[in-house]
């Protein structure tokens, strides 16, 4: 995993991550800004360091992400292509009381 983090006065005020894949692939992942920060160009100073990097050292790779909307404007202008839309589900891990079975992991 990569990353570059901005600060600001030793504050971090935002950060952006990638994932190198097999098979050539670099997944795009969060990007983050603090709400104090916002619209001062911060995620995308990010994301264009990110873009260089990425350019000059995986040439012939595959990029891709899970945009959320505010950031798709920017994918599409670097020439991403849209795919299938998704939406975002969470739950709540609570123990299963009424199964007592014991978890066993056996790994080959």
């Amino acid at each position: 995993m990569h990353g570059w983090i901005a600060y600001i006065d030793e504050l971090t005020v935002g950060h952006i991550h990638m994932l190198i894949e097999s098979n050539d692939r670099i997944k795009f992942l969060d990007a983050w800004v603090h709400p104090d920060y916002r619209r001062t160009g911060i995620f995308r100073k990010l994301w264009e360091t990110r873009w260089k990097y990425v350019r000059k050292e995986f040439n012939g790779y595959k990029a891709y992400a899970w945009a959320k909307p505010m950031s798709l404007p920017l994918l599409l202008e670097k020439g991403f292509k849209a795919g299938d839309s998704s939406v975002y589900v969470e739950i709540e891990i609570e123990e299963d009381k009424a199964n007592e079975t014991p978890f066993t992991f056996v790994s080959c």
